[in-house]
């Protein structure tokens, strides 16, 4: 898989661009503030559905511009598809499939990618937040009608917890409620279930990858911590249903809680993704390279179980294009010769660096130049 052109209209910095793209390697080179980062956020926004940078649309849209559009060309298994996104503030966003007009959602699974980012230092050093939204980005590249379950389950948990905050005032009638904990719990039992499954078949790729790029940093182990205390919920056979029933009993087990608070107290959104080096967590005793190199871990970890993903939503090609941005100057020379030679049998990487010297000769390919929203062949 890989994607061969990229056009953008009023995407951040570009009024317009198209940009080509070779075989295999591509380094986009450009000092700060040039948009570089922009382009491979607009590929890495056309496979998910979201920046890597900000949580909302609205700085993505060239400022004046009344919408962007990012378009691509993507060959995948011996096929050319066109992909379209159009990004409408105010309004729904609208999406193309060739020449096929689609849902937005749509286009998940078409186009994967895994992006690592300098933020990725937060999936080991940050809040429990940063690491559920990658979980959730995994579980949704992996079977992409889960988006369709997170999106409900954020929908719940929001009416949830509103009645929550008005529940002292309910004079005992909580026949609301009780419907709604029934629906939190069926699609965030879905929800632990398949992040569970994900976590479970990614654990040996990222010790794999660990011991890759940092041979002498012990091993690299991840797990998932539900907020769960049920040994049903917590076997490793445990079943969506299985887990469902028991997220359903610990709610009504915490209601009282719940309701003195006003939040919701179990469930996916208070659930977190373990990180140890050896027999300690990663988080408060791994050193700053040891905390890159997990992050880093996890990202290429990810890459390789989309890449032997055989599952109904896999599809022909299921290797993702692997997107590494501005992150070269972050790591010593020994981790960047290791993912150098880790990423040589890539089908497609995009690289951003402020100077190319900062990626290792064997895997600079193709060098675009990106000035102020200009990208031209060669460094």
């Amino acid at each position: 898989m890989r994607v061969t052109h990229l056009s953008l209209t009023d995407f951040r910095s570009y009024e317009s661009a198209e940009i080509e793209f070779g075989p295999r390697v591509t380094t986009l080179v450009g000092r700060n503030g040039q948009g570089k980062t922009n382009v491979v956020e607009a590929v890495r926004y056309l496979s998910t559905l979201s920046s890597h940078r900000v949580a909302a649309d609205a700085p993505l849209i060239r400022a004046g511009a009344e919408r962007a559009v990012v378009r691509a060309r993507v060959e995948k298994a011996g096929r050319s598809l066109a992909l379209e996104i159009s990004l409408n503030p105010g309004k729904a966003n609208t999406a193309r499939i060739g020449r096929a007009a689609a849902k937005p959602r749509d286009l998940l699974g078409t186009l994967r990618t895994v992006v690592f980012a300098p933020e990725d230092l937060a999936l080991v050093k940050g809040d429990p937040a940063g690491r559920r939204q990658f979980m959730d980005e995994l579980i949704v590249a992996l079977q992409p009608r889960l988006a369709g379950d997170l999106s409900d389950y954020d929908r719940v948990l929001r009416q949830r917890s509103s009645m929550l905050k008005t529940a002292k005032n309910a004079r005992g009638d909580l026949t609301m409620l009780d419907i709604w904990d029934e629906k939190l719990a069926e699609v965030g039992g879905r929800i632990v279930a398949a992040r569970r499954a994900a976590i479970a078949a990614l654990s040996p790729y990222v010790k794999s990858a660990y011991a890759a790029v940092a041979p002498d940093g012990g091993d690299c182990r991840v797990s998932y911590a539900t907020s769960l205390d049920s040994p049903e919920a917590l076997a490793a056979d445990a079943t969506a249903a299985t887990i469902a029933a028991r997220l359903l009993e610990r709610l009504g087990e915490l209601r009282p809680k719940e309701i003195e608070r006003g939040v919701t107290l179990a469930g996916p959104h208070r659930d977190d993704l373990d990180i140890a080096l050896g027999d300690l967590p990663a988080k408060g005793y791994a050193s700053h390279g040891e905390s890159w190199s997990c992050a880093l871990a996890l990202r290429l970890g990810s890459y390789d179980l989309l890449t032997a993903d055989d599952g109904p939503d896999a599809g022909d090609d299921g290797e993702p294009v692997l997107i590494l941005d501005d992150v070269f100057a972050e790591l010593d020379s020994g981790r960047r010769a290791a993912l150098a030679e880790r990423l040589s049998e890539a089908s497609q990487v995009l690289i951003t660096a402020a100077v190319a010297e900062d990626v290792p000769d064997g895997l600079r390919g193709e060098v675009l130049t990106v000035t102020k929203g200009e990208v031209t062949v060669g460094g």
